[in-house]
């Protein structure tokens, strides 16, 4: 099937993903968009999965601070400088620091929470943490500006972009009166 330049262009408006692979995936999909976009979803995350654990020293700090009372700053590690410098990866530390403003996270993964908070809140809510996670955990929030997507996964599909391993390595909030 021939594929025309207008497709691959919708398909890469659509997705943000790069005109070549746009172009594979309605190839390989005999045009089909939303098999496309599913392609383009499952490729990516296969490319996330292969950079997770590669060491991740470059990056940048960023802060956030929401009208002179509260602010958060973030260190959100790559594995090279170039990518530290793109426009994705700087949009995606200033929104994980305008979503650690708005909610307010006290940990990055729940590996982070000591065994003995766990304990506690084993005993206090029983069984099933999920919904406590969701509040504390920073990794396992919705994200503020799309519900649907955690953090963990705006982090995925940076990674399947940029090809490379990205990692919340600390945070802080600051809140006046607090």
């Amino acid at each position: 099937m021939e594929i025309s330049a207008q497709q691959v262009k919708q398909l890469r408006e659509e997705t943000n993903a790069g005109i070549l692979d746009c172009k594979k995936a309605l190839q390989e999909t005999d045009g089909d968009f939303a098999a496309a976009k599913k392609w383009l979803d499952e490729r990516g995350l296969r490319k996330a999965e292969k950079v997770t654990g590669r060491e991740a020293k470059q990056g940048l700090i960023e802060t956030y601070i929401h009208t002179g009372r509260i602010g958060a700053m973030v260190e959100l590690n790559c594995e090279t400088d170039f990518v530290a410098r793109t426009e994705d990866f700087q949009k995606l530390a200033k929104d994980i620091a305008q979503h650690i403003v708005g909610v307010d996270p006290r940990y990055i993964s729940v590996e982070d929470i000591p065994a003995e908070t766990i304990a506690d809140m084993h005993s206090q809510i029983g069984e099933n943490l999920d919904k406590w996670y969701e509040g504390v955990v920073l990794l396992k929030q919705p994200f503020i500006r799309d519900g649907k997507v955690t953090i963990s996964d705006l982090i995925q599909q940076a990674k399947g972009k940029l090809g490379e391993n990205i990692v919340v390595r600390r945070f802080t909030r600051f809140e006046l009166g607090k």
